[in-house]
């Protein structure tokens, strides 16, 4: 997804401010969370919003997409959510409007503006950097609810129209991990990531926990693209990190790069987004996925009955709002089906926890001082629950960032 810089400046600053990054060194509230005072799950995600209902024929929805479905990656998947949600309430596809290909600008705001004026009562907004846009439209229509993917402002913009909502990715991130630790041979990952925000940070910290839980001596180097989807750029970096001996390459970056340029380079690779062995049927080991469709049809029936929507929505693993494309067992090691499988289940349980102690890190705030994290044993870290975009935004032993 293509960003100017003054978007990437302002998206940084939003996720250091308002994710929830803090020196985890300091006052605990006795689980590995931060004490926020008054936060809660429960209490972050209170339903706001309200309407009187809409007839089911009457019903117009709006999605602005960053890119468009041939990206094969998160636009694609956002799109398959868009179609689950379809099917599943019976609706026209002539009810459905779609911006494709909007930039992270002024072009925005525009899509969103045409998509009321078209009649939108609901409107999806699915790229982080859209959500200043996403205020600025919603505060001139109160009647209108608009969900933003990604997104952290909804519940201090003081909107009753405006919902954040994402899905605990890290999780499927983490199981995937699982098959990347048991067949690295030289216990060396590589992974392509977007920019420097928490939702990547998080991802691939949980990425290779996962590798890391089956195999102990695995490392990891990241480096950045710069931009959610640059097919080229990202086959550059995928490249750069196997020239470094990196044997098992993952991403959070949109495109198929880094899997055609694993397969072409004889390592292997682990996805994101979409199933990838299409793409490259000799490294593509396994993908971590969302379905978007749980959400958007679960939003789209709340502004049908004219139920309230959370401020705040995120789910998991257990709720099957995140999860793993087929394994590729013609090339995964031998019992990574049943490591994945036990694993799952105890996320499932609540007896293993991604971001579980002992676990140390160092990161920075938005003003770029320095933070640290320190999850004693026997505790974790809350990830997505005080607010579904992902906090997390240290580096931990055993990751390497790459300039």
């Amino acid at each position: 997804m293509s960003r100017r810089l003054l978007a990437l400046l302002l998206a940084g600053l939003m996720v250091f401010a308002l994710a929830g990054c803090q020196d985890q060194s300091g006052t605990q509230d006795g689980t590995g969370t931060p004490d926020t005072g008054n936060a809660d799950q429960e209490s972050a995600q209170q339903p706001s919003g309200e309407t009187a209902g809409i007839a089911k024929e009457d019903l117009k929805v709006g999605f602005v997409h960053i890119s468009d479905p041939s990206d094969k990656g998160y636009t694609y998947n956002q799109d398959l959510g868009t179609q689950e949600m379809v099917k599943a309430l019976g609706l026209s596809e002539d009810q459905i409007i779609n911006k494709f290909n909007v930039s992270e600008d002024e072009s925005c705001e525009t899509a969103l503006r045409e998509l009321v004026e078209a009649g939108c009562q609901l409107i999806f907004a699915t790229s982080f950097g859209f959500e200043d846009y996403v205020l600025t439209v919603a505060a001139e229509y109160p009647d209108v609810q608009f969900c933003h993917a990604t997104g952290t402002q909804a519940a201090s913009s003081g909107l009753d129209n405006v919902h954040n909502y994402f899905a605990a990715i890290y999780e499927a991130r983490y199981l995937a991990g699982i098959a990347a630790g048991l067949k690295t041979e030289n216990n060396h990952l590589g992974y392509v990531g977007a920019h420097p925000f928490a939702e990547v940070i998080s991802g691939f910290t949980a990425f290779y926990l996962g590798a890391k839980s089956v195999n102990p001596d695995v490392t990891m180097d990241v480096m950045y693209t710069g931009e959610w989807n640059d097919p080229t750029r990202e086959a550059q970096v995928a490249q750069a990190l196997i020239d470094r001996g990196c044997d098992v390459i993952s991403q959070h970056c949109d495109s198929t790069a880094p899997a055609t340029t694993a397969e072409q380079n004889g390592v292997w690779q682990v996805g994101y987004n979409a199933d990838m062995i299409d793409a490259a049927p000799n490294a593509s080991l396994i993908s971590a996925r969302i379905d978007w469709g749980i959400y958007v049809t679960y939003a789209t029936e709340c502004v049908l009955n004219g139920d309230p929507i959370p401020v705040d929505w995120c789910k998991g693993y257990a709720d099957g709002a995140v999860y793993l494309s087929p394994l590729n067992t013609d090339i995964a090691a031998e019992g990574t089906q049943e490591a994945i499988d036990t694993a799952a289940q105890e996320l499932v349980d609540g007896t293993r926890h991604v971001f579980e102690g002992p676990l140390t890190g160092v990161g920075e705030d938005f003003s770029g001082n320095e933070i640290t994290l320190d999850i004693p044993e026997g505790e974790y870290y809350h990830e997505s629950e005080e607010q579904s975009a992902p906090s997390f935004c240290y580096i931990i032993p055993g990751i390497n960032i790459v300039e």
